[in-house]
This record gives C-alpha cells, structure tokens and sequence, in this order.
C-alpha cells in the first residue's frame, strides 16, 4: 500500500498548479484578453465578476480561525464592501455593470490573513492558516482559470461533434428535447429556480466543505480528503477532455433561443426543443470562435455528483441538500439545451473515477483503487469512443444500446459503492464494565 503524499510531493503539486496558472495566462494573452491571474488581481479594486464565490472562499479560508477571528473577518469584508461601495457612488463610477457591488472585502481578507501568517504567526499556526488561505484562494483562481480553459476551446477548435452526440443521444431517449418542454412549460419561476442552481454550484461545494472542515481549527489539521479536492480536480481536468471532445450543447448546435440563447446561423436548424431529431448521418460541424465547447463531459453533473457523494455522511438537512442540488443541476443542464443526456453520463462517471482516484491517494493506493479507477477510466473512455464512431448503430437500435449505456454507469457506480465501502473503517464494539452485585 502506497504511503501518504509527503510535504515535498505538495510543494511539487503546489509548483504545477501556479505552472498551469501562468500557462493558462500566457494563453489567454495570445488571444489578446487577460488570463486568470490578472482577472483575479482586478478584483481587488475593480467590481468583482464572482462575489458570491469570494464570500464563499472566504467561508472556507475561515475554518481555520476561530470564532472571534471570523466575526472580526467577516465585519472587516463587509466593511470594505460598503466603503469601496460608497466610493464608487460618490465618484460616479458604474457599479455592478454584469458583476457584483459586493467580494472585494473578501478577497482582501484573504489577503490579509496570508499576510498575517507570515508575519504574525510561527510554526504549525502559520502553516494552518496559510493553508486555509491557499485553499480559499484556489477555488476563486479554479473558477478564473476555468473560464480561461472555455475561451482555449472555442479558439483552437473551429469543429465541433455535436452531431455525432446528438445521433448517439436517441439511445436515451434525446432528454434534452423532453426536459427543455418540461422546464419551459414551468415558467420563470422553474426556470430562475434552476439558473441560480446552475449557477451557484460552487458555493454548494463550499457548504458542504464547511460541514467536512468544521474540526480544522480546533485539531490544527486538515482531513485527508474534503469535496473541495474532488472539485478542484474535476475543474481541473475536465476541461482537456474539451479539448478532445469539443461539443457546444443542443440549444447552440439545434438552438431556437427559447431561454435567450442559440446558435444563429450557426445552428444547424431550428429544432431544440420542440421537434424531434432526425437521424441522419453524423459529420463534424464548424462553428463560432466565441462558444465554448464545454459539454463532454458534463463537468456540472461531475460536480453535482462529487457534492451528492460528500452530503451523504452529514446530517439530514445537508443529505437532502446534496440530493436536491444533484437533481435540480442534471434537470438545469438538460433543461436549458446546454447538454445531451449522454454528456450527463460521462460526466457522473467522470466524477466517480476523479473522487475514487483522490480517495486512495488520501487512504494509500492498493489493487483495489487500482481496480477501481481502471474500471472508471475504461468505462469512460469506451463512452467517448462510442459516442463517436457508434452514434448511427446507437440512434437505430435504441434498445440495445440505451440500455447498455445505463449499464455502463451503473457499473462503475456500483463498483465506487462496493469498494469504498470496503475502505471505511469498521466500527469497533465497546465493551461496558461488568457491574458486580455485592451483598449488603
């Protein structure tokens, strides 16, 4: 069994991760448009695009202090917020403008507390906290590089295969057409319901996070594996399967605009959501310069999936909190036309696999994770190839292969049940002291 990472893998991980970052901004600066590195140092002045998302990485960032040490942080980001609001209303300058009048506070809390940890605080303090502060900062530079990935994607792959998604999908009965009536027929209270679902996913990982993070500061560690790991690393590598797989989604290859948005002339016609899919011979399809091609895998069904998985082992209400955010995101993405039911699919495997990895990296590696994450990326890879050069045989024998895709997940989410099950510790009987009877 292999043994823990030890601090010098970290720093090596902790090295490739601000590697990537840079790389992610030299990129985006041959486009001509700033990378995630300068869009998140304009957020300490300029109005911030992602404020919920920096209150929640401030949230997380605070496990590490205590009780006092969050209401002084928490006072101080508001505070700002409301001076740097105040500001900009005496000045004349715009706010909000497509982001939010509030998180600069946040991020300079953040900030602050790194500044702290290096100059206030010594030996394990120090380390908790610049931990803590890492952590916060990294889901906000996750988001911003994120963002960076979708703008590589729509650049350097002018072809997308949506078509060839879109024939595989009549396997599965085309679920986007059926729930984007469904959804459309709720109205705008079904749909705001969901786009701010949809939305705010990250800030559900976060909620769960704090749940998972509660002891941090009072054991002066970390847990061996929380969400916010699976979700950092599903951000993370989703992204190049984009690069392999370039799909838009049906309400951009087969969009009307029923939620403000299609393809225009780039779509192929109008058909989502209201009539059904003809089958015709698949071809890959050129396509806009601006659209991201983000929908194999679905990396928001990976997402849900990784907060369902990591709800289970907390109390009731965050239980049925993870089971709503599972359901309310698969029903948002094939709602809106931004997937196919066979993108949501290879995401939830995609997920188990990325979580099965990070778990027994956190346990140490045996031949059953081996198993495990072997079977996961197997799965995943033949959905990829199949959906490719299988897309016809599938949408002209639905019943066969339908039920073989299901199948297929299922599998691999029974194998993560069984395995990791057989991972968790067994619960050791405690033995109550024998009481003696003795004569009066």
């Amino acid at each position: 069994m292999w043994r823990q990472p030890s601090a010098g893998l970290w720093a090596v991980v902790v090295s490739a991760v601000l590697g990537f970052l840079v790389a992610m901004e030299i990129a985006a600066r041959s486009y001509g448009l700033p990378g995630p590195i300068t869009n998140q140092v304009r957020e300490v002045i300029c109005t911030p695009r992602s404020g919920p998302l920096l209150y929640a990485s401030m949230a997380l960032m605070m496990v590490v202090l205590t009780w006092r040490e969050r209401f002084i942080a928490a006072g101080v980001a508001i505070g700002i917020d409301v001076t740097v609001l105040l500001v900009r209303l005496a000045v004349g300058a715009r706010v909000g403008g497509g982001g939010h009048f509030f998180g600069n506070g946040a991020l300079w809390v953040m900030l602050g507390c790194a500044v702290i940890a290096v100059t206030r605080r010594t030996g394990q303090e120090r380390l908790l906290l610049l931990k803590g502060v890492g952590l916060g900062l990294l889901l906000v530079a996750g988001r911003k590089a994120g963002d960076t990935w979708l703008l590589i994607t729509s650049k350097t792959r002018p072809m997308v295969l949506d078509q060839y998604v879109a024939t595989a999908d009549h396997a599965l009965g085309d679920p986007s057409w059926l729930v984007g009536r469904m959804v459309r027929a709720t109205g705008p209270i079904g749909t705001h319901l969901l786009d701010w679902v949809y939305i705010q996913l990250a800030v559900a990982a976060v909620c769960v996070a704090l749940y998972q993070l509660r002891n941090v500061a009072a054991e002066g560690r970390f847990p061996s594996h929380h969400v916010v790991r699976t979700f950092l690393a599903i951000g993370l590598l989703g992204p190049g399967i984009y690069m392999i797989f370039p799909v838009v989604g049906p309400v951009f290859a087969y969009g009307s605009g029923a939620f403000g948005t299609g393809g225009g002339h780039w779509a192929v016609a109008d058909l989502w959501p209201n009539t059904p899919l003809p089958v015709t011979a698949p071809h890959p399809m050129p396509y806009d310069g601006i659209t991201p091609r983000n929908c194999m895998p679905s990396l928001h069904t990976a997402w849900a999936t990784a907060i369902f998985i990591h709800s289970r082992k907390g109390p009731r209400f965050l239980r049925f909190a993870g089971t709503f955010w599972l359901v309310a995101t698969l029903t948002a993405t094939l709602g809106f036309g931004y997937h196919y039911g066979a993108d949501l699919v290879a995401g939830v495997v995609f997920a188990l696999t990325v979580e099965a990895a990070l778990r027994a990296l956190a346990r140490g590696w045996d031949r059953s994770a081996t198993w495990l994450v072997a079977h996961g990326a197997t799965v995943f890879a033949a959905l990829l190839v199949s959906y490719r050069h299988l897309s016809m045989e599938m949408a002209e024998h639905p019943w066969v292969f339908g039920p073989l895709i299901i199948l297929a997940m299922l599998s691999v989410v029974d194998g993560y049940v069984r395995t990791t099950r057989r991972w968790e510790p067994e619960p050791v009987a405690v033995r109550r002291p024998e009481r003696r009877l003795e004569l009066v």
